[in-house]
């Protein structure tokens, strides 16, 4: 179904409502598609915290998905509907496919709208789990699957556009005020995950950071967000006192703004590791119960870059949140804090 062929204008309502990692991935579409399509509108549903990000796009308008207030379960669904039953939309686009989106989408279509919705691979990531990554080959990618979508109703898009319009209209001024002007090497370290079989262990992070404190010309930045990951980073900061944290500091533009500035960036298989792709910056990434190998890479990002350990148990799980069946999370404590200072300092 080719809408583009048929109305010289549609409002289409776009929605992945979270992970922040797969609405990061998100971002680069929607700009390209946005873009490349000035006639028609956009509106985004998704969560409040990535509502920056899409600033500078006259035809995209965010619409934040506030999850534990007015859009709390089924009623909240119901009221979000009404909200966007108002903005008249002519086709969803539905890039998560999951309960809370099926229900909406649902009742657009009630109210006329034509829907089309991702496919997410599930029987393919099942198999990769099944059978292993050594038995196994690269599934199509979060984002190859999102612009699927949008070429399924004409909406085509060449190479995605990677220069952002937000980050002409965020003033990096805050990154000066509370850093300073760049001199030397500015490093990166986001050392958290939602899932302990995606984190490394923070004894392991305390020698990364331990090395490049101790580099001449070189300045540390720990990412994070929340109580306890401030709490972690400010035990490091009574360690190591000249580090920066990041945490809870600033809108989220800002924290990618200053992740641009970075010469290389420690992460996760985590939300960070994406948001530094939007900026192009080097991510020398963590990989433990899942595998780069189910399409979750970031953008641009150089396959070896991926710090992970070869076991035919890997990867356990699609998303890192299962324990490991042997208790003994090998997957990460295998790997060694050289293997990644290393891969870093090279970068």
């Amino acid at each position: 179904m080719i809408i583009c062929k048929f109305k010289a204008y549609v409002n289409i309502l776009v929605t992945r409502l979270s992970a922040l990692g797969d609405v990061a991935m998100m971002i680069p579409v929607v700009s390209s598609v946005a873009q490349r399509y000035p006639e028609h509108d956009f509106t985004v549903v998704s969560m409040p915290l990535v509502a920056p990000l899409f600033q500078g796009l006259p035809n995209v308008h965010f619409v934040p998905f506030e999850k534990k207030g007015k859009h709390k379960g089924f009623d909240g669904i119901i009221r979000l509907h009404k909200e966007l039953h108002k903005k008249k939309i002519d086709f969803i686009i539905d890039l998560h496919d999951v309960l809370r989106t099926k229900l909406l989408r649902m009742l657009m279509r009630v109210s006329g709208a034509k829907v089309k919705v991702i496919d997410k691979g599930r029987p393919e990531k099942k198999a990769l789990v099944e059978r292993g990554f050594r038995q196994s080959e690269q599934l199509i990618s979060s984002v190859e699957r999102y612009r699927a979508v949008f070429a399924s109703i004409g909406l085509t898009i060449g190479t995605i556009n990677t220069a952002l319009p937000f980050e002409t209209l965020s003033s990096p001024i805050a990154i000066k005020q509370a850093f300073g002007v760049k001199h030397g090497k500015w490093i990166g370290i986001a050392p958290f995950s939602q899932h302990i079989g995606k984190q490394l262990p923070f004894n392991k992070i305390e020698i990364v950071i331990d090395y490049f404190y101790r580099q001449s010309g070189t300045s540390v930045f720990l990412f994070g967000a929340g109580k306890k990951e401030q709490e972690q980073i400010e035990k490091w900061q009574q360690r190591f006192p000249k580090i920066f944290s990041v945490v809870n500091r600033f809108p989220l533009d800002i924290e990618v703004l200053l992740m641009k500035q970075l010469d290389v960036i420690l992460t996760m298989d985590s939300g960070n590791m994406h948001l530094a792709s939007l900026v192009g910056t080097p991510a020398v990434s963590i990989w433990g119960a899942t595998h780069p190998f189910a399409g979750f890479y970031g953008l641009n990002q150089r396959y070896d870059n991926a710090i992970q350990v070869d076991l035919a148990c890997r990867p356990c799980s699609i998303f890192g949140n299962l324990p490991c069946r042997f208790k003994t999370y090998q997957c990460l404590n295998d790997i060694d804090p050289k293997t990644i200072v290393e891969k870093m300092a090279t970068l």
